[in-house]
């Protein structure tokens, strides 16, 4: 089953932020964002046991869980297992490192072998206050990629996490499952693989306006021959595409600022909204079945569904392909 067939529409809701990701977040601000979301119709939402050591899914679970089980689509993740015991030095999360320092204080531990995948379902169920999940991603098995970890970390996925996963879909306990990373390079020997097989994946970073020329290379080439679709997170590139100074989880470089800028001076230009750009942009390949931005205020919800609809010229299409602002071979609109 493709994930299109699952999804109840192009745009969901990323919770990582719900994690207390860059600032501690009023719990009653997290519970407004959710049923914000709810009240403007996203019906996919997205979570991950590493959001803030469990918390984002405590929050969302506190909302979602007073909703019909069947009304909404639930994906998270499994590779971190978060324990009852509290962590006392600096947890290694390598560029990651500082991005929930906020969150709840709970020891995480890598690992993404089969018993460590059903007990991250399973946590993450009660912490969801759900029984079933709709969608399990295998989340950052590309952390390491460049260093020695790499293929020990694939291998135990591998052996782990992707036969558990294909077993759950078999039986029918999940609907399909993927991998949930911010590096293409695990999708495509994943996509290598005779088997296990995903469904599909879940893309942080990796096809925005300011990083996509690698995704469209050899990635997703790979993923249309094989029909598996692919949800984007991150639009907004960490924040920066969206009025905020975070670029790949860090303070944006002035090289990245100055990309923004130009970005910023051709939507002004045109009439229309940065978030316009960057969200109709995402969902424009093929390949991409949602795009699932993160919000913490209600205020970003209102945002991002009218940027979903905004209507973009033809005319800034054309000049952000002409500026060598995206790559001449970045599918546009079909409106475009």
């Amino acid at each position: 089953m493709s994930l299109s067939d699952i999804l109840p529409g192009r745009l969901g809701f990323g919770t990582a932020p719900l994690g207390n990701m860059f600032r501690a977040i009023p719990g009653d601000e997290a519970r407004a964002t959710v049923e914000a979301a709810w009240d403007q119709g996203i019906r996919f939402y997205d979570t991950a046991p590493f959001y803030g050591a469990g918390l984002a899914e405590t929050r969302l679970g506190e909302v979602l869980s007073a909703r019909p089980r069947d009304s909404y689509v639930l994906s998270s993740k499994v590779g971190r297992v978060i324990l009852d015991e509290h962590e006392t030095a600096a947890p290694d999360f390598g560029e990651k490192g500082g991005l929930f320092a906020h969150g709840n204080p709970n020891k995480i531990v890598h690992e993404w072998t089969a018993d460590a995948t059903e007990r991250s379902i399973e946590d993450s169920l009660k912490r969801l206050g759900t029984d079933r999940l709709d969608i399990v991603w295998v989340h950052d098995i590309a952390q390491d990629f460049h260093g020695d970890r790499w293929l020990s970390t694939f291998e135990q996925a591998r052996t782990g996490a992707f036969r558990v996963l294909s077993r759950l879909r078999e039986e029918g306990v999940i609907k399909a499952w993927g991998l949930g990373v911010n590096k293409t390079e695990p999708i495509e020997l994943t996509l290598a693989l005779d088997e296990p097989r995903p469904d599909g994946f879940l893309l942080a970073g990796r096809y925005t306006l300011l990083d996509h020329t690698h995704a469209l290379q050899r990635l997703l080439p790979m993923a249309q021959e094989q029909g598996v679709d692919m949800v984007v997170g991150g639009p907004y590139s960490s924040g920066i595409l969206a009025g905020g100074t975070h670029f790949e989880y860090q303070q944006a470089p002035p090289e990245i600022i100055e990309r923004v800028g130009k970005l910023k001076t051709l939507t002004q230009r045109h009439g229309i909204s940065i978030k316009a750009a960057a969200l109709q942009f995402s969902l424009a390949h093929p390949a991409t079945a949602a795009v699932i931005p993160g919000a913490t205020r209600p205020s970003r919800i209102t945002e991002d569904t009218a940027a979903l609809n905004e209507n973009i010229p033809t005319a800034f299409w054309t000049d952000l392909r002409t500026s060598g602002l995206i790559s001449s071979t970045a599918p546009l609109p079909d409106n475009a």
